[in-house]
């Protein structure tokens, strides 16, 4: 089951411990500045885990060691209350200079006029040039705001062991959603701690979801914002949305483990890697992670992502990145460190966090072409196939969207709604919020 939640006093309690033992004795606005002239800048990540944490921290003494002015103080918080603890942070003004922003939260962060815009100084940057076009677009958005520069791209692809698919009798991994439905309910066997399918039924579980409800619209998909379809409508009016939520449900129900209705990434990355799910959709940082366990390479590898009924899938990338508080005291420092991390630091990155890399000059790097990475390769030269499509993640409205995804896909789970209930919601919140 889901590790259980911390009461919000605890995680008060634990976040001014946090600040304390990281940053010393701070204003309320930016990071100390020292006897001797020494800019302190307070930093904090959400998408944790140790040896993630690990990389960043050398980078940032890479970055201390070039810049003997500025010292950097990592704040990570466990994954599964991160965003919690960084809003509370950066709603109490609590010192943060630099922050991990993803495109989840950017919406309500830059609403929230937490942002910093760097646009003038992205502009200006010598090494803007030298990201990709991909990169460049997310760096200074449509709108000339630079809230973020990420530092790599997220796309979903399936996870598979190799050892499991063979044994239950199949020549290679799904191809197909229907594919993975069938060998996950044949290799699932509860008694053997055997599953099938490592399903996201907790936080942050309509990507999940998304990707089912894509592949089935994909010959329909408005690919400026695949939570519509051409007709302008939502996806989730569709008959074919409610078609692949049903064969998704069925997923969950014949080849997933019970408590996977509760769980969020780590869960799901936990269940592949200590052997008992046979599938995992996700992100390529999971590479990393995955290559870090107990499995050896000859157990697992990664697939293109499932397509739907007419041969094609839908492919969102998903990104992430660093940027700057606009209450923060030391905004020259923090850019700095931005761009920094955004330089040649961002390829060391990606490739320890498994992300698709923002420089160019990474592309040439067979490290990207091969083993894992070919699943990426395949999709990438078969857009015809795997579409590239934009999501509607940075609207003000997505953390109440994403806790209302998550509340009424688990009611379904459990029975207490049905798909076509949830569907006939879900399409009635995003009509009224475009409407409004």
């Amino acid at each position: 089951m889901r590790k259980k939640f911390i009461t919000a006093a605890a995680a008060v309690s634990a976040l001014a411990l946090a600040l304390t033992a990281c940053g010393g004795d701070k204003g309320s606005t930016g990071g100390e500045t020292g006897g001797g002239g020494e800019v302190t800048l307070q930093m904090v990540e959400s998408l944790t885990n140790p040896a993630r944490t690990e990389l960043i921290r050398g980078l940032l003494d890479e970055f201390q060691t070039a810049n003997p002015g500025i010292k950097v103080d990592l704040v990570s918080p466990p994954s599964e209350q991160a965003d919690q603890k960084l809003q509370q942070m950066l709603q109490s003004g609590s010192g943060v200079d630099v922050l991990e922003v993803r495109d989840l939260t950017v919406g309500p962060f830059s609403n929230n006029k937490w942002l910093y815009d760097m646009s003038a100084e992205t502009k200006a940057w010598e090494g803007f040039e030298a990201l990709t076009d991909q990169a460049k677009k997310v760096a200074v958005n449509a709108d000339g705001k630079s809230w973020f520069i990420p530092y790599g791209f997220y796309g979903l692809s399936l996870f598979y062991r190799t050892d499991m698919v063979k044994d239950a009798g199949f020549d290679g991994p799904p191809t197909t959603w229907d594919d993975l439905i069938t060998q996950a309910a044949k290799i699932q066997d509860p008694t053997q701690n055997r599953y099938g399918y490592a399903f996201r039924g907790g936080k942050n579980s309509a990507g999940q979801l998304m990707s089912i409800l894509e592949a089935w619209n994909a010959d329909n998909l408005d690919v400026t914002n695949a939570y519509k379809v051409t007709s302008g409508a939502t996806i989730f009016s569709t008959p074919e949305s409610q078609a692949a939520l049903d064969r998704y449900i069925e997923l969950f129900k014949t080849g997933s483990p019970e408590s996977s209705v509760a769980w969020g990434f780590t869960e799901m990355v936990e269940g592949f890697t200590n052997g008992s799910t046979a599938f995992l959709l996700q992100d390529p940082e999971v590479i990393a992670v995955v290559r870090g366990s107990s499995l050896t390479e000859d157990q697992w590898s990664v697939a293109p992502n499932p397509v739907g009924p007419t041969g094609k899938a839908a492919w969102p990338m998903a990104t992430a990145g660093w940027g700057v508080t606009e209450a923060s005291e030391h905004k020259e420092e923090a850019v700095k460190l931005v761009q920094f991390l955004s330089g040649d630091a961002s390829t060391t990155f990606a490739k320890e966090n498994s992300l698709v890399p923002i420089q160019s000059a990474a592309g040439e790097d067979p490290f990207f072409s091969e083993g894992p990475w070919a699943a990426y390769v395949e999709m990438t030269a078969n857009p015809e196939v795997f579409i590239g499509v934009e999501e509607p993640r940075g609207v003000s409205w997505w953390t109440e969207w994403m806790q209302r995804s998550e509340t009424d896909l688990q009611q379904v789970l459990i029975g207490q709604m049905s798909t076509t209930d949830l569907l006939k919601g879900w399409d009635q919140f995003w009509t009224e919020k475009w409407a409004g």
